[in-house]
């Protein structure tokens, strides 16, 4: 008897595990930390204008755009643009400093914080992180600086579901992804591997999305990450269409790839870009 009491406990709480990662799985995937964005020439980044957008789906978006910052024979006019989308736990107040020393010379970048990141408006949802996306690439575009035909897309971790959404929906030069994971089941599988499979209702799906990306792709991830592991790096990569690149960055877990792979990290973005 007592051991059936215990099965039922045990059964009831699985049960209850289930229903509250279904319901709240959002707000797993998008912890959405606040963070009022400073104005750029108040941190010390002259090149930079605070600037606000508003998505498709009317929520209110704030960002920095950075003008393009000189190169010694010259940079071209419009120059290109890089459209930046940071991972889940961060935001632009949290970043700032990383967007800042990444910048390729002679290239605008724009990012901007999703809907209920840092001092955007709204909820943090998989469709709102899209809609911010679509409206950060219009912003970008429409720039007079800025070439369309010459337009990047960085994704960090979550972002990267941003980044391949807009390399699938918009024209795009190159995409360059950090730490991508495949799916939001995949996550979910490797996260919480004794919850079913069916309550995973985010798609965020990088690996499909892959087969419609022709453009160049440049695939960074950390040797030892534990929370994205590295062969989901290894097959968006070798999912992508069009020609792709994997550059893997020797003792970096999922949160010290800028830490650790320093300035070969950076100049590599930089040659990316700069690349015709």
């Amino acid at each position: 008897m007592l051991a059936l009491r215990i099965a039922i406990g045990l059964g009831l709480s699985y049960v209850v595990l289930a229903l509250l990662a279904w319901k709240f799985q959002e707000r797993l995937a998008f912890p959405a930390p606040r963070g009022a964005v400073p104005h750029p020439n108040r941190v010390g980044v002259p090149n930079g204008e605070k600037v606000e957008l508003v998505a498709g789906d009317g929520t209110k978006l704030v960002g920095w755009y950075l003008k393009p910052r000189a190169v010694e024979d010259g940079a071209p006019q419009p120059a290109s643009g890089l459209l930046w989308f940071y991972g889940n736990g961060e935001n632009i107040a949290a970043i700032w400093p990383v967007v800042r020393d990444f910048q390729p010379p002679g290239t605008a970048v724009l990012v901007v914080d999703y809907p209920g990141y840092g001092g955007s408006g709204g909820r943090a949802t998989e469709a709102g992180l899209y809609a911010a996306a679509d409206a950060a690439y219009a912003m970008l575009a429409a720039r007079r600086d800025v070439d369309p035909s010459r337009i990047y897309v960085y994704g960090r971790s979550l972002g990267s579901a941003a980044a391949t959404y807009v390399a699938t929906r918009h024209p795009v030069a190159g995409l360059i992804l950090e730490s991508p994971f495949t799916t939001a089941a995949a996550m979910a599988r490797q996260m919480y591997a004794l919850l079913p499979r069916f309550i995973v209702r985010l798609s965020l799906d990088n690996l499909g999305r892959m087969g419609r990306v022709r453009c160049r792709v440049l695939v960074f991830h950390g040797d030892v990450d534990r929370l994205v592991p590295t062969a989901m790096g290894l097959a968006v990569a070798a999912a992508a269409a069009g020609p792709a690149e994997v550059v893997l960055i020797p003792g970096a877990g999922h949160n010290e790839t800028y830490d650790v792979g320093g300035k070969a990290y950076r100049e590599r973005i930089w040659e990316f870009v700069a690349r015709k």
